[in-house]
């Protein structure tokens, strides 16, 4: 199954996608992307989720290809199975190292399972890898901004403190998206500087490129900008 995959992937390479892709993702090796298409992907994705043999596959860890990754993120968010989906996500984190495999992974099942999912984010927003944090805060954004919403998580998002460039990125974005689904409740963190100086700023920014943020709270979050300070 490893071999017929790999061989399947290589039969939709497209070498100019793949330079493209190299650029978009800091430190990845071109001769570790095959350069498979997102949407080609997605389609191998539902076809092998099918195959009897796939944990041949989904427990060859880690993987050679930045494409058997992805490949891998998608066949994990198709399935429909909570509990086989968490066991093989879990055994997938520690192995997902760059943004486009952590923030395009996303299953479809943990909406009907959010109390499970949520004792799961506490668990990985405390790891000491960098995607399995930013996978956490991700999956925060993505199913607890909305009717679920509970002050709690904010807080758990601005106790993350990191050197690292792509979990405060995300940092930014969460605050950024809880601004404009909960603003009123998420104001206060910018308002008393809650976030380190960069990913407040940053925060900030995002939140102005909004179309879902009013002229209003745009002009008084950019009176919220934190100046650089003098060293």
């Amino acid at each position: 199954m490893k071999e017929e995959i790999r061989e399947e992937l290589f039969k939709h390479r497209d070498i100019k996608y793949r330079d493209f892709q190299v650029k978009l993702i800091p430190g990845t090796d071109p001769d570790d992307m095959i350069g498979v298409r997102t949407p080609e992907l997605r389609k191998l994705a539902k076809q092998y989720a099918k195959a009897e043999d796939i944990n041949e596959f989904l427990n060859d860890l880690p993987h050679k290809y930045f494409d058997e990754n992805q490949l891998q993120a998608f066949i994990i968010s198709g399935m429909k199975d909570y509990n086989l989906c968490m066991e093989k996500l879990c055994e997938f984190l520690p192995y997902v190292d760059n943004w486009a495999t952590c923030d395009q992974m996303s299953p479809k099942i943990f909406k009907k399972h959010k109390e499970e999912l949520l004792k799961m984010i506490e668990e990985w927003i405390v790891s000491d890898k960098t995607y399995t944090v930013r996978f956490a805060i991700g999956m925060l954004m993505e199913h607890f901004l909305d009717d679920d919403f509970d002050m709690k998580y904010p807080e758990m998002v601005a106790k993350v403190r990191s050197e690292e460039y792509y979990i405060n990125m995300m940092i930014a974005w969460y605050f950024a998206t809880a601004l404009a689904k909960q603003y009123d409740s998420i104001i206060p963190y910018i308002e008393e500087k809650k976030l380190d100086d960069w990913t407040h700023n940053k925060a900030i920014q995002k939140s102005i490129e909004s179309y879902r943020i009013t002229p209003e709270q745009k002009e008084y979050l950019r009176s919220l900008k934190i100046s650089a300070r003098k060293k």
